[in-house]
């Protein structure tokens, strides 16, 4: 699980990254703009959405377990 996570922080991580690129060099230079930029905002999104529903799973199967302020408390 932890390595699931470390991946899809990377992932998140990495479109952002792109985005920015993006975002810095779309329309430079006479170059039209292109949509580069959403879709790599896009998948940003996806991966979170992916790695919430991960935790989810993995918390619902038992692989792993809250910790913190109890419960109901």
């Amino acid at each position: 699980m932890v390595y699931l996570v470390i991946i899809a922080f990377i992932a998140i991580l990495g479109s952002l990254g792109a985005a920015l690129y993006f975002m810095l060099q779309d329309g430079r230079n006479g170059k039209a703009k292109t949509n580069h930029m959403a879709r790599a905002l896009a998948f940003r999104v996806g991966f979170s959405i992916l790695l919430f529903v991960c935790v989810l799973v993995a918390w619902k199967l038992g692989y792993i377990q809250p910790t913190g302020i109890p419960f109901g408390k």
